[in-house]
């Protein structure tokens, strides 16, 4: 498996309605996340820890609410919410 990033459920439900610009940088800072936890969690499919709690990014127009799910080697991004 590789690191990546989605929606969960789906981008309709986590981002309907924002602005395009809101989205691109929950998308950049996604981004970040991935590589972050990919290199904390080398192989997350072995992993055997507890699970992660829900975190909270900040960018510039809002916020949005992820997990990270080193199992799936996937950061699920639940909520968005731009100012």
């Amino acid at each position: 498996m590789t690191w990546r990033w989605e929606y969960n459920p789906d981008e309709e439900g986590v981002v309907a309605d924002a602005p395009p610009a809101f989205v691109a940088q929950v998308e950049k800072k996604a981004d970040e996340i991935v590589r972050a936890a990919a290199a904390l969690y080398l192989d997350g499919t072995t992993y055997q820890g507890p699970g992660e709690k829900m975190k909270t990014a900040d960018v510039e127009d809002g916020i949005f609410w992820y997990m990270i799910i080193p199992r799936d080697e996937r950061i699920y991004i639940l909520r968005a919410q731009s100012l």
